[in-house]
């Protein structure tokens, strides 16, 4: 086609007003060719309304399990990892093009990227298997190689779970890797949403095998499903979520839906990538330790506690065992207040004891995804504080963070050692 200035004004005014989608299908959406012929029918409805779409596949059904039992049916002749990533990444590399195909036999302009060529946009360090995408380089690749296409109209079916690395090799990026493909693009192109689409009509509040009435989310923050993640559950893995940008929600929908607007689970928000140390409170800390036979075991007991710290302060961690409740909260003007209430309470149990205070307390917080991916953190943190004679009073881990709470007097000495630990420069 000849590109005339009338031409390029047209495009202009279409790439402002139209909304740009990714839209990232798993295996089980392309299970046979029922569901690849759908899938490419939801794609086309969705382009025939003047959006842009970019398009990201897995591997069709287990396709990649197939794969890895093929090269790993010898135990004693384990394949390199890049022999192997080579052959694991056959199943996103078909899959392009069986769906480009589809596209086209929709009457939809479709061009598959395949890691072989100039144009193919996500590149990796050399972590073959678990590679990690060198976002920035990807980035710059996204804006260079898949926006053009979408500015005329066409629709980039690009390989999700697959890299290249720096040296042109192809690479691997681990479970989720097909949805950290669609992450990065939708930044890459400022996509106005994901669209996962999957087997499930959502994420659900629980196991549907293991809890009957577990529903579907209609909305969930990013960090409540790194929580999740870090659980066991793995709808969507942690890594991925790392590459997600805050600005742009993600939807997930089931493969059987007749459009791709139809309604799933929302999720929205962003994380730090970064592992980092933060002071979280600007005050002192207190830590009050309620000590009784059986304590943990009395549900009312830690209930009437905690409303009693709600209505006069607010709590910034809690610990227990059999026979201690531990809870560490801002140290202010009405301190005695809720020492007060919280005495009241224990009191009206046989199985509380007594309550003590620990105040002039610093609280640091060790954050961010990759936290659960750094071996030792948790023990280097340790050793580092009490080999500068700082005491630990309390230490909670829970979902991608770390809660540690230190003397006032020791807390920017604290600081910049966990701050080290994290940048590996203390080991």
């Amino acid at each position: 086609m000849l590109r005339t200035e009338s031409n390029l004004s047209v495009v202009s005014v279409l790439k402002q007003s139209s909304k740009t989608l990714v839209v990232k299908f798993g295996g089980s959406s392309l299970r046979d060719k029922d569901r690849v012929s759908n899938a490419a029918r939801l794609v086309a409805k969705e382009a025939a309304k003047g959006k842009r779409v970019v398009v990201v596949v897995s591997a069709m059904g287990t396709m990649t399990d197939q794969l890895m039992n093929l090269i790993n049916h010898d135990s004693a002749n384990v394949p390199d990892k890049t022999d192997s990533d080579d052959v694991l990444a056959m199943g996103e590399r078909t899959s392009v093009r069986v769906f480009a195909t589809a596209l086209k036999a929709q009457g939809v302009e479709a061009k598959y990227f395949d890691p072989s060529e100039p144009d193919w946009p996500i590149i990796t360090d050399d972590n073959f298997s678990d590679a990690n995408p060198l976002l920035e380089l990807c980035l710059q690749r996204v804006r260079e190689n898949v926006v053009p296409l979408l500015d005329w109209g066409t629709v980039p079916v690009i390989a999700g779970f697959v890299g290249r690395s720096t040296a042109g090799k192809v690479s691997t990026i681990g479970r989720g890797g097909s949805d950290t493909t669609a992450f990065i693009l939708a930044k890459g192109i400022r996509a106005d949403e994901v669209v996962l689409v999957t087997d499930a009509d959502g994420i659900l509040s629980a196991d549907p095998k293991l809890v009957p009435e577990a529903r579907k989310l209609e909305k969930i923050d990013v960090r409540t499903l790194i929580g999740l993640a870090d659980s066991g559950t793995k709808f969507i893995h942690r890594k991925a979520l790392r590459y997600k940008d805050p600005d742009i929600p993600v939807r997930v929908i089931n493969h059987n839906k007749s459009d791709l607007e139809a309604e799933g689970t929302l999720i929205t928000g962003g994380i730090s990538t970064e592992v980092e140390v933060t002071w979280e409170d600007t005050g002192q800390v207190m830590a009050i330790t309620i000590a009784g036979k059986g304590i943990s075991e009395n549900p009312e007991i830690l209930s009437e506690i905690v409303m009693e710290i709600r209505k006069h302060s607010s709590l910034d961690g809690l610990s227990e065992n059999f026979n201690s409740l531990i809870f560490y909260l801002p140290q202010m003007g009405g301190s005695s207040t809720v020492l007060t209430a919280i005495h009241g309470v224990i009191m009206k149990f046989g199985e509380a004891s007594a309550m003590a205070v620990q105040r002039n307390l610093a609280f640091l917080k060790v954050k961010g995804v990759g936290l659960e991916d750094t071996p030792g953190i948790i023990g280097r943190i340790s050793s580092h504080l009490r080999e500068h004679g700082i005491n630990i009073y309390g230490m909670i881990t829970i979902a991608s963070s770390i809660l540690v709470f230190v003397g006032w007097d020791d807390k920017e000495t604290a600081l910049r050692l966990m701050k080290q630990v994290v940048r590996g420069e203390l080991q």
